[in-house]
C-alpha cells in the first residue's frame, strides 16, 4: 500500500518509472539549455573578439577608425586612459549591459567586450566593443519553448512506450492471476493456458499450478475425511444417547446421578448435531444434492413459520412476512429447507423477549429481519465455520456457514448489514 492505498502493481510501476524519467529528462533538458546558452554566448564573443582584433590592429597602424556604426551589429568605442586606469582594470573583460544606441534613441541590452592595449608611445586605450542582444534574447526564448516542447513530447513517447512494453511483458501474469481468479477450490477446474518463453512466468506457471493440485487434493481429502468421521460417529453417538437415557429411567439413581446423566445427554446431542451439520457441508461440498427444480423460497418460509413460531413462544417474537413478489430459485428442494429453517432458526435464537422479525419476498431477493443485539456484528466472520459471536445455547456455530454454502452452491448470495438496530440477511441473485 501506498499512503493506506492498494495500488496495482502496473500503476505502482508506471509511477515510479514516470518519477525517475521526469528527474532525468528535467536535469538534461536544465543541462541542455544552459549548453546551447553559453554556445551563443561563445558564438557572440568570438564576434566581438574578431572586431576588437580588427579595430586595434587599425588603430595601431595608424589607419583610420571606421565609424562608430558601419551597418552591422557590431559597434565600438575608442578613448585614451590614464596608465594608473590600465593598472587597475582588467585588459580584457565581457559582461551583459543596458547601452544606449544614439541612431535609435533608445537604450537596449548588449553584449560588451572591453579591451585596454598602449601604441608605442606608451598611451593606453580603452575598447569598447559591443552587439545588441535584441536578437540573442529572442533566441534564447525560443530555445527555451523548443526544449519545453521536447522535453514533454520525449516524455509522453517514453511514457507510452514504457506502457506498451509493460503490458506486453506482464500478459502471462496477468493471464495467471484471470485463471486463479475463475477457479475455485471444489469445482472444475480449466486447463492453464499461459505460454510463454519468459523463464520467471514459466517458473511461476509450474508453481501455481502444483499449489492449485496439491490444494485441490488436500482439499478433497479433508471434504472426504470430514463425510466419513461424521458418518462413523453417528451409530456410535445415537448409542450412547439411548443408554443414558436407559441409564436415565433406572429407579435407583440419586437426584445427583440424574443431573450428571442430563448433562452428559445435553452434551451428547450437542455432538450430534454438530456431527449432522458437518456431514450436511461435506455432502453439499461434494454436490450429493443434484437433483433441483424451481421452487418458491417464501412459500417454503411459510410452511416451517407456524412451527417456529410455536417453538419459541416463550419469547413473544412477533413474525411478520410481506411478499411483494415470489422469489423463485432452481435448487434441490431439501437444500431450500436447510436454507430457510438454518436463517429462521438464526432470527429466532439472537433475537430477544418481546422482539419480532421482518420477512421481505421479492422477484430478486429474500430477506430476513430481525432484532436483537444493539451493536452490529462482525461482517466479515459471521459466515466462518464455528464463528460465535455470543454464544447461544443449542448453537454450534455452523447454521450461517451451512446457509451460505447452499447459495454458493446454487449460484446465489447470502449477505449481512444492520441499520436501525434491525439484523438483516438477505438473499439475492
Amino acid at each position: 500500500k501506498i499512503g493506506g492505498i492498494a495500488m496495482k502493481l502496473f500503476n505502482r510501476v508506471l509511477l515510479h518509472l514516470s518519477v525517475g524519467i521526469v528527474m532525468v529528462l528535467t536535469l538534461w533538458a536544465v543541462c541542455f539549455y544552459y549548453a546551447m546558452m553559453d554556445e551563443v554566448n561563445d558564438e557572440v564573443d568570438d564576434s566581438l573578439e574578431d572586431y576588437s582584433e580588427w579595430i586595434i590592429m587599425r588603430s595601431l597602424a595608424g589607419e583610420e577608425l571606421p565609424s562608430n556604426n558601419v551597418g552591422t551589429n557590431n559597434q565600438f568605442y575608442l578613448k585614451e586612459v590614464s596608465r594608473e586606469y590600465a593598472m587597475l582594470h582588467p585588459s580584457v573583460c565581457y559582461k551583459d549591459s543596458m547601452i544606449y544606441i544614439s541612431e535609435k534613441k533608445e537604450t537596449e541590452p548588449a553584449r560588451i567586450l572591453t579591451t585596454l592595449f598602449r601604441d608605442s608611445e606608451e598611451q593606453y586605450y580603452q575598447l569598447d566593443v559591443f552587439v545588441p542582444t535584441i536578437e540573442k534574447a529572442d533566441l534564447r526564448e525560443s530555445i527555451f519553448f523548443l526544449i519545453l516542447w521536447l522535453y514533454v513530447a520525449l516524455l509522453l513517447a517514453i511514457l507510452l512506450i514504457n506502457v506498451w512494453v509493460f503490458r506486453k511483458s506482464m500478459k502471462p501474469l496477468y493471464r495467471l492471476l484471470e485463471w486463479l481468479s475463475r477457479n475455485r477450490l471444489g469445482m472444475k477446474k480449466e486447463p492453464l493456458d499461459n505460454d510463454t518463453s519468459t523463464t520467471e512466468f514459466r517458473q511461476l506457471n509450474e508453481a501455481v499450478k502444483n499449489y492449485s493440485e496439491h490444494s485441490e487434493n488436500v482439499y478433497d481429502q479433508q471434504k472426504q475425511f470430514i463425510g466419513n468421521a461424521s458418518h462413523e460417529m453417528q451409530t456410535p453417538l445415537a448409542v450412547c444417547l439411548n443408554r443414558i437415557e436407559m441409564l436415565m429411567e433406572d429407579e435407583a439413581l440419586t437426584e445427583g446421578h440424574l443431573n450428571e446423566l442430563a448433562k452428559m445427554h445435553q452434551t451428547l446431542e450437542y455432538a450430534t448435531r454438530l456431527n449432522k451439520s458437518l456431514l450436511l457441508l461435506s455432502k453439499i461440498e461434494n454436490h450429493q444434492y443434484a437433483e433441483v427444480k424451481e421452487m418458491c423460497l417464501n412459500e417454503l418460509v411459510g410452511v416451517y413459520l407456524d412451527d417456529y413460531q410455536e417453538v419459541y413462544s416463550h419469547k413473544n417474537i412477533t413474525c411478520s412476512m410481506n411478499v411483494k413478489a415470489p422469489f423463485k430459485v432452481r435448487m434441490n428442494e431439501t437444500m431450500g429447507g436447510v436454507l430457510v429453517t438454518n436463517l429462521l432458526k438464526n432470527a429466532y435464537i439472537h433475537n430477544v423477549d418481546g422482539g419480532r422479525i421482518e420477512i421481505e419476498a421479492n422477484d430478486d431477493s429474500l430477506v430476513f429481519r430481525n432484532t436483537g443485539e444493539p451493536e452490529p456484528l462482525d461482517a466479515n466472520r459471521l459466515f466462518e465455520r464455528f464463528y460465535q459471536g455470543k454464544k447461544r445455547e443449542g448453537s454450534t456455530g455452523l447454521g450461517l456457514a451451512i446457509a451460505r454454502t447452499i447459495c454458493s452452491e446454487y449460484h446465489l448470495k447470502l449477505d449481512y448489514r444492520c441499520y436501525n438496530s434491525m439484523h438483516e440477511f438477505i438473499i439475492y441473485r
